[in-house]
C-alpha cells in the first residue's frame, strides 16, 4: 500500500508530526523513526498494528517511547506488537515495567517467565507464573511451564504435583497427562511414564504430538511394534503425514525413537506451541501468535510451531510474513518438503506466479510421485486460467497412483474442471464420474456434473437430482444453492429459480455471479426494476470481464429473449 512512493504508515506518521522534522522515504531507518513526533509515531504505530504489520509498529512504536518512556498506552500497545513480531527480549524488558503498574498483568508476568525459562532461571519463572493465573488459558498455560520449571529446577516430584492439581474441562487431561509423561521419562521414571503417555493416548489418538510422544516411549522401551500399531491408528485418520512417516521409516530399520523434548526448556515450547497453534485455528489469532513466538524463542527451530505460525500469517492473508517463516524450517525437517509447497502457493497469492510455478515445477520434478506438490502445482495453474497445462500436471499425478483411493478424489474433480473449460466434455465428464466412484456423495462434484448436464440439456433428471443431493449436503454453501436455482432457471422453472438464487443471495451477498444471476430471475418473472438493481450490485462487485460487459448490456437494454436452451427445449416435467 502507497502513496507516491511511501508507504501508508510512514505517510500517517509524516502528516502527523507536529514538532521535529519529518521523514520522507518509506524505508526510514528506525533511527529517523525517532525524529517523529509522540503523535505521529503512536499514530503510525496504531495504524501499522491494525494492519497486523508488527515490524513497523513495533518501530514506530519503540520511537514513541524515546519521546515519552512513560506513556502507559504507548508502553502497552509496543509490549504486545513486540511479542507478535518476536521481539521477547524487549517485550520482557517492557514486561517488568507494566508489571510495576499492573501487578495482574497476565501476558507480562509470562513474557518474563518466558524469558526467564530461556536463561534457565526457573525459581524467577515460577515467580511470575504464580502470580499469572486466575483466568481458564492463563490457568493452564502456568501451570504446565511451571511444572516444566520444577523439572528444570531438578524437582521431578513437585513438578508432577502441580500437574496432578491441574482443574478444568476434560480436555486439560490431555495436555496434563502428556506433559506429566514427558516429564517423568526424561527423569527417567520409565514405567510411571509409559503409565500417564498411555493415558493420554487413549483420551486422543487423533492428536500428533500426543501419538509422537507415546510411540516414542514405545519405541525405546522394548514394544516396536506397538508403536508402528499408534502410528498406524494415526495415518487412517490422517495418512502419511511427513512426521509420522518419517518415524515409520526409522522403526522399519529397527532403530528406536528419541524423546519428543529433551530439556525443560524444549518441554515449555511444546507447551506453548500446543497452546498457541490450538487458539489460533480457534479464532484466537492474536494470542496465538504471541504464544507461538514465545515457543519459538525458546525452541527457535521447532518445525511444528514455524509451521503453525506460517499457517496463521496465512490465515490473516500475510502472505509475505508466511513466506519467511516457511523459509525458516530446517532443511533435514520431514517437513521441509510440505513448507517448500506453501512456499510455492503463498508466492501465488503475491501475484509472483511464475516464481511460483518454477518453484512448484522445480518440487514436482524432484518428486513426480508427491500427489500434494502436483496438486499445488494445478491448482496454481488453474486458479490462473491455464487449463491446458493445469490438466497435464493433474494427469501427471493421476499417473502416479497405483490404487486410486477415496482421497484421491479432488485431483480427478480438479483435472474434470480443466478438460471441461477446455472443450473436451467427453473426457471430463469421464474424471468427474471418477471422482463420484470414489466419493459417491461429494457435494461439489456432484453439483458440478449436474450443472453440467443441464447447462448442456442432457440427462436432466439425474443432473438436477444430483445438484438437488449437493444441496442437501451442502445447505449453506451459496454456490452450490445458486447452481440449483440457475438450473431450474435453464429449465424454464423461474419461480423455483427466483427462490433458490434468493436463497443463495442470503448466502453469499457479494458475489457478482450469483447477483447476475438473480436479476436474469427477476426480469424473466417480471420484476423489472428489482432485477436492474441485482444487475448494478453485481456491476459493482468486480465481475470477470466477460462477464461486465453482459451485465451492462442488460442494464441498458434489459435481459433479450433468446432462443430456449436445450434444457428448456426438453421440456422436463415437473418432477425433474
Amino acid at each position: 500500500m502507497t502513496i507516491r512512493g511511501r508507504s501508508l504508515v510512514a505517510a500517517l506518521a509524516i502528516s502527523s508530526v507536529v514538532a521535529g522534522p519529518a521523514i520522507a522515504r518509506s524505508d526510514a531507518s528506525g533511527e529517523d523513526y525517532g525524529r517523529l513526533s509522540l503523535s505521529g509515531s503512536y499514530l503510525a504505530g496504531r495504524l501499522a498494528g491494525s494492519l497486523r504489520d508488527n515490524a513497523s509498529a513495533t518501530t514506530f512504536f519503540k520511537a514513541a517511547l524515546r519521546v515519552d518512556s512513560k506513556n502507559t498506552e504507548v508502553m502497552e500497545r509496543a509490549f504486545l506488537v513486540m511479542l507478535a513480531q518476536g521481539d521477547i527480549d524487549d517485550a520482557a524488558a517492557l514486561g517488568e515495567r507494566l508489571v510495576q503498574l499492573d501487578r495482574q498483568h497476565r501476558i507480562a508476568r509470562l513474557a518474563i517467565a518466558v524469558r526467564a525459562i530461556k536463561a534457565r532461571q526457573y525459581q524467577t519463572a515460577r515467580t511470575q507464573l504464580a502470580q499469572s493465573v486466575r483466568a481458564p488459558i492463563a490457568d493452564l498455560t502456568a501451570t504446565l511451564l511451571a511444572a516444566w520449571t520444577a523439572y528444570g529446577a531438578g524437582d521431578t516430584k513437585s513438578a508432577i504435583e502441580l500437574l496432578d492439581k491441574l482443574q478444568g474441562p476434560d480436555w486439560y487431561a490431555t495436555f496434563r497427562d502428556m506433559h506429566a509423561g514427558m516429564i517423568l521419562d526424561l527423569a527417567g521414571q520409565k514405567k510411571e511414564a509409559g503409565k500417564r503417555l498411555e493415558r493420554a493416548y487413549k483420551a486422543d489418538q487423533t492428536a500428533l504430538r500426543v501419538v509422537e510422544s507415546y510411540a516414542r516411549w514405545l519405541s525405546r522401551n522394548g514394544q516396536r511394534e506397538e508403536a508402528l500399531r499408534v502410528y498406524a491408528t494415526f495415518d487412517k485418520a490422517m495418512p502419511q503425514h511427513p512426521l509420522v512417516v518419517d518415524a515409520v521409516e526409522t522403526l522399519e530399520k529397527d532403530q528406536s525413537l528419541p524423546p519428543l523434548v529433551r530439556s525443560a526448556q524444549d518441554g515449555a515450547a511444546e507447551v506453548l506451541y500446543g497452546l498457541g497453534s490450538a487458539l489460533g485455528r480457534q479464532g484466537g489469532e492474536d494470542l496465538g501468535l504471541i504464544y507461538l513466538q514465545f515457543a519459538l524463542f525458546l525452541a527457535p527451530t521447532h518445525p511444528l510451531a514455524l509451521l503453525s505460525l506460517a499457517d496463521l500469517y496465512e490465515t490473516l492473508k500475510k502472505p509475505e510474513l508466511a513466506i519467511e517463516v516457511y523459509e525458516r524450517i530446517p532443511d533435514k525437517s520431514p517437513l521441509k518438503r510440505n513448507a517448500e509447497i506453501q512456499l510455492g502457493l503463498n508466492l501465488d497469492l503475491l501475484d509472483r506466479t511464475d516464481e511460483a510455478r518454477a518453484h512448484l515445477e522445480a518440487l514436482v520434478k524432484a518428486d513426480p510421485d508427491d500427489l500434494e506438490a502436483v496438486l499445488a502445482l494445478g491448482n496454481v495453474l488453474r486458479g490462473r486460467k491455464n487449463f491446458e497445462d493445469a490438466a497435464k500436471v493433474y494427469t501427471t499425478g493421476i499417473d502416479s497412483i497405483d490404487q486410486p483411493e477415496r482421497r484421491n478424489w479432488m485431483i480427478y474433480y480438479f483435472r474434470g474442471i480443466c478438460l471441461e473449460r477446455s472443450k473436451e466434455w467427453s473426457r471430463a465428464e469421464v474424471d468427474f464420474k471418477k471422482a463420484l466412484e470414489l466419493f459417491p456423495d461429494q457435494p461439489h462434484v456432484l453439483n458440478y456434473l449436474g450443472y453440467s448436464w443441464i447447462d448442456q440439456g442432457i440427462n436432466l433428471e439425474p443432473g438436477i437430482e444430483m445438484i438437488r443431493r449437493a444441496v442437501q449436503l451442502r445447505p449453506d454453501d451459496g454456490y452450490i444453492v445458486d447452481s440449483l436455482g440457475w438450473a431450474h432457471f435453464k429449465l424454464g422453472r423461474v419461480d423455483e429459480a427466483v427462490a433458490e438464487l434468493e436463497r443463495a443471495i442470503e448466502l453469499k451477498p457479494d458475489d457478482p455471479v450469483i447477483n447476475d444471476h438473480l436479476g436474469d430471475a427477476y426480469w424473466k418473472v417480471g420484476r423489472r426494476l428489482e432485477a436492474v438493481f441485482q444487475w448494478s450490485h453485481a456491476r459493482d462487485l468486480k465481475p470477470e470481464p466477460d462477464d461486465l460487459a453482459k451485465i451492462e448490456t442488460k442494464l441498458k437494454h434489459g435481459l433479450a429473449d433468446e432462443p430456449k436452451s436445450k434444457a428448456e427445449n426438453a421440456k422436463v416435467g415437473e418432477g425433474g
